[in-house]
């Protein structure tokens, strides 16, 4: 597998994690190997797009959830690519639609949207296109089902299902703290135990990154044009002012 990424610094940081991500998973038990090297052996870090995808058979678009960002890559891809590869995203909330319009295969442009963090998490939503092939949805559920994931195909709406029905919540939950009804400790715990979820709505919106809240609602906001969708003012305060989350090492928590 070719992992690419221009910037050295990244780079550097994307391997780090994953080398801390497999040797975590190996002393868990939930990897069947000796030796972390057995698995990232097979990753090769490059810095060139163009050389790194000349021979490619399937490729995962994750750059950030920036709409022209993911056209001018997708647009790169299309033109350095074999003509019969599939191109994927891992957006949580672009028009895959949009995004195939770009290329002169939107037969073969898909969606591939994994959860936070990836590593733990069984669920990928494959978001099939206006024109996204039958072949192209079977051939990406398959290399789900390969990484060991639950595939479940959706269309490509605003959102599409879980950022849909979640970010609302976790917009609701930034105007109950903004309106002082609860602390935000309150208002996680109250969650976790009255709706039994793993994690309150603050600490997950602490997870995912506060910037991806908000592009995420504004999409749904722009597209929907429904004010259930309208992004919480705090919400736009703490991304102007850099707190978004625990990469930042501050967001409706410290860390």
């Amino acid at each position: 597998m070719l992992a690419v990424e221009v910037d050295e610094t990244q780079r550097e940081a994307a391997a780090a994690l994953i080398e801390q991500s497999v040797d975590r998973a190996i002393k868990r038990g939930k990897l069947d190997v000796d030796d972390p090297a057995e698995v990232l052996g097979r990753i090769d870090y490059v810095d060139n797009l163009q050389s790194a995808v000349e021979d490619a058979q399937f490729v995962i678009e994750a750059v950030s959830e920036n709409e022209e960002l993911k056209l001018s890559i997708f647009k790169k891809l299309n033109s350095a690519c074999p003509a019969d590869v599939v191109l994927a995203s891992n957006t949580s909330s672009i028009s895959i639609t949009r995004l195939a319009s770009a290329t002169t295969r939107p037969a073969q442009v898909i969606g591939m949207h994994f959860f936070n963090p990836v590593p733990v998490m069984a669920p990928v939503e494959i978001v099939c296109g206006a024109e996204t092939s039958e072949s192209t949805i079977e051939t990406t559920r398959t290399l789900a089902e390969q990484m060991g994931k639950q595939a479940f195909a959706v269309q490509d709406k605003p959102g599409f299902v879980v950022n849909r029905v979640l970010m609302p919540l976790i917009n609701e939950a930034v105007f109950a703290l903004q309106d002082g009804v609860a602390d935000a400790d309150t208002i996680d715990s109250l969650m976790k135990l009255g709706c039994n979820h793993p994690m309150g709505p603050l600490q997950l919106a602490d997870l995912v990154g506060l910037d991806v809240c908000l592009s995420i609602l504004q999409v749904l906001h722009r597209d929907l044009a429904d004010e259930k969708f309208r992004p919480c003012p705090l919400l736009e305060q703490k991304v102007a002012a850099g707190q978004l989350g625990r990469k930042s090492s501050q967001g409706f928590y410290q860390y």
